[in-house]
């Protein structure tokens, strides 16, 4: 189970995944779609130089002389003119860094000089528009409540970035409020940035709440992007979007600076094309921080290279738990997931089938309140120091209430409203709620990979997108995997694992805590083999 699917047991409706028109895959909305087709379609052959460049690539083009730090980001900002708010108009950015190409110049600087800080230097990143920049760009978690917050500090993994050499490039949209805000919400929307539109199939939800990053990096609108998750907000996205996603162990990155849900199950994490740029990525962001006193618990336990940990061969004598319950039914991620699995033994894999989801999707209840209380006390925190034009959740609903027709046009913030009815991290039904989902998610987890002593989890990730509907939010039909790692802490790849009537399904990869290394290995060897990578087109939605 992931969040999208413990908020509809919740009596809530669904973990938005995203929204373009009104109900753009209903039959009433053939006109609507076929004005779509009109301007959304592009031709097979996507001729953007940098096409699914990776990251030694463009080091390979900058140290050659071919192209200089400048002349990448110029590429990237004309393209996302082009694509994102042209053309089919993915809507996956909602704000440039106007300082992009002096940072960028910056840099050529330094390379000129003999100085080169590694594999980032020089290279375009898009972050999400939750994350903190002492710049002139905003952060607003997608909320017109924080229309014109700019932050007065970086977030550490922003820091982190720049010391690397990263050219930010400029923010993503997202489901505002990393959907936390409504039980019927549309992934991708948000007052602010409007509606993410999938690259696939311009109707189908980009999934959420990352799902500008996800775009951006599967239409090559960047090199790479981060993404933030509580749960399944990296994973879910980067699935729909065809790319790599990285939800790390709570603790391996710093959440100072992003603004929050959830104390115990947020982390940033990285979203790319490849598995090795994703790995080069999260050894960038890596590093404890004395502003998040979770990060002290990845001391030592962080690798110096997570690209140490490719091994085209790693899936060799290793033993993988798959979940039983994705192996039956009649959603079309089924056969690629046997697929999948037969791929992985004949790499030298054992499998193993397990029940995980018995045992961790009863806990879905437990986290929601969990994240209900540290919702309300995170945002709190990050609001009343942040400098920003509203100070607590409950000016959030306010500012929401008196300006419905732009903030709240379709969905409602039901959850904020629970949310801000909570009594504080004291209460006990906090703590048992705390105690039932994180530590009886770890205790299924690591019950499961001991007992059957395995190297890693497969499954779904979650399966094909669905349409976009802002009128009902959407509806998931499937498996989906988000929850257990989510619930637990511990880390989550997701690799593209094929696709249906076009639509990407992701290969989730989970392991025990501070694992991302050892998954590294399993999920490098089988994107190596399986090659199901596949850049999108930006096709025009399907005609009923």
């Amino acid at each position: 189970m992931n969040r999208r699917l413990f908020l509809r047991n919740s009596s809530l409706a669904s973990v938005a995944l995203s929204t373009w028109t009104l109900s753009s895959c209903s039959t009433e909305a053939n006109d609507t779609r076929q004005a779509a087709a009109a301007q959304g379609s592009a031709p097979a052959t996507d001729t953007f130089e940098l096409q699914e460049a990776t990251i030694t690539e463009l080091q390979q083009k900058m140290t050659s002389g071919q192209h200089t730090a400048r002349s990448l980001t110029e590429l990237y900002l004309q393209r996302i003119e082009a694509i994102d708010k042209n053309g089919p108009k993915l809507n996956s950015v909602i704000e440039v860094n106007p300082d992009a190409l002096s940072l960028a110049d910056a840099l050529d600087k330094e390379r000129k000089s003999g100085k080169v800080r590694g594999p980032l230097h020089g290279i375009p990143v898009l972050i999400k528009d939750n994350i903190d920049t002492a710049d002139r760009m905003q952060t607003t978690a997608g909320s017109l409540a924080l229309a014109g917050h700019k932050a007065q500090q970086d977030a550490f993994i922003v820091q982190r970035l720049r010391a690397a050499g990263a050219v930010l490039l400029g923010k993503t949209n997202l489901s505002e409020w990393a959907n936390f805000r409504s039980t019927r919400s549309t992934s991708g929307w948000s007052s602010r940035g409007g509606q993410t539109r999938n690259a696939y199939i311009l109707d189908r939800t980009p999934s959420g709440s990352s799902s500008g990053s996800g775009v951006a990096v599967a239409a090559n609108l960047c090199a790479v992007a981060i993404g933030t998750e509580t749960d399944g907000s990296v994973v879910s996205p980067a699935s729909c979007s065809g790319i790599v996603g990285i939800k790390p162990t709570v603790g391996l990155l710093s959440r100072a600076g992003i603004i929050p849900i959830s104390a115990t199950q947020d982390t940033a994490g990285p979203m790319a094309r490849t598995v090795r740029d994703a790995a080069l990525l999260l050894g960038a962001l890596a590093g404890v921080d004395a502003a998040d006193a979770v990060t002290r618990e990845s001391t030592g336990k962080a690798a110096p290279d997570y690209t140490a940990f490719l091994k085209p061969d790693g899936l060799k004598g290793k033993r993988l738990g798959v979940e039983k319950n994705h192996l039956k039914g009649s959603s079309d991620a089924v056969p690629l997931l046997l697929a999948a699995v037969e791929l992985l033994k004949s790499q030298g894999a054992t499998i193993v089938e397990i029940e995980l989801e018995k045992h961790t999707d009863p806990l879905g209840e437990a986290e929601y309140d969990v994240l209900l209380y540290e919702f309300k006390d995170g945002v709190n925190k990050y609001l009343s120091t942040a400098g920003a034009p509203v100070k607590t959740v409950a000016d959030v609903m306010r500012f929401n209430a008196q300006n419905k027709a732009k903030a709240m046009p379709f969905f409602q913030q039901e959850i904020l409203e629970a949310a801000d009815k909570t009594d504080g991290l004291s209460s006990t039904k906090y703590q048992a709620a705390l105690k039932k989902s994180h530590q009886g998610a770890r205790q299924a987890l690591d019950a499961a990979l001991h007992d059957n002593r395995l190297d890693g989890i497969v499954a779904v990730t979650n399966g094909p997108a669905p349409c976009l509907d802002l009128i009902n939010g959407d509806s998931w039909k499937g498996p989906g995997f988000s929850s257990p790692a989510a619930m637990a802490g511990y880390p989550h790849i997701t690799v593209p694992m094929g696709q249906a009537h076009g639509l990407p399904v992701g290969l989730s990869f989970v392991g025990g805590a501070y694992q991302e290394g050892p998954l590294l290995t399993l999920a490098y060897a089988y994107e190596q083999t399986s090659k199901k990578r596949v850049a999108p087109e930006f096709r025009s939605p399907f005609v009923g």
